[in-house]
């Protein structure tokens, strides 16, 4: 929006320039140009207004952009959550597969894995604290 008030300012200045030279020329002369200078003002606002909405709809279409890319950044992080969390489980699949359940450690896993709804999220937690 800046670039449109820089805009807007030097359009502004141009047109306050062509004012004062137009007084000095002859009255007949400066009478049609004072009967159209309404004329020639509505169309800079016009021409003003649409570079405004030309910038506000570039502004949106560039916001709309960054929303998709961070959207799909969220979608791609989800994605290496869940595979991180596949692997992870084929881990602790493997570790209770070779885990003698009569052994120190299987003795102790059995009363860890009480507090757990299952033997396979309590090795998932056994094996990021242990990482």
């Amino acid at each position: 929006m800046d670039s449109i008030d820089k805009l807007l300012a030097q359009l502004e200045t141009e047109y306050k320039e062509v004012q004062p030279q137009q007084q000095q020329s002859k009255s007949a002369t400066a009478k049609s140009f004072i009967s159209s200078s309404p004329k020639s003002a509505f169309l800079i606002d016009n021409l003003l207004a649409e570079v405004k909405a030309d910038f506000a709809q570039e502004d949106a279409a560039i916001e709309l952009k960054k929303q998709q890319e961070l959207e799909q950044e969220r979608i791609r992080q989800e994605q290496l959550k869940a595979k991180q969390l596949e692997a992870l489980k084929m881990r602790a699949k493997e570790w209770l597969a070779k885990i003698d359940p009569l052994s120190s450690e299987g003795l102790w896993f059995e009363r860890f894995a009480e507090s757990y709804p299952s033997k396979l999220e309590a090795a998932i937690e056994y094996l990021i604290s242990n990482e």
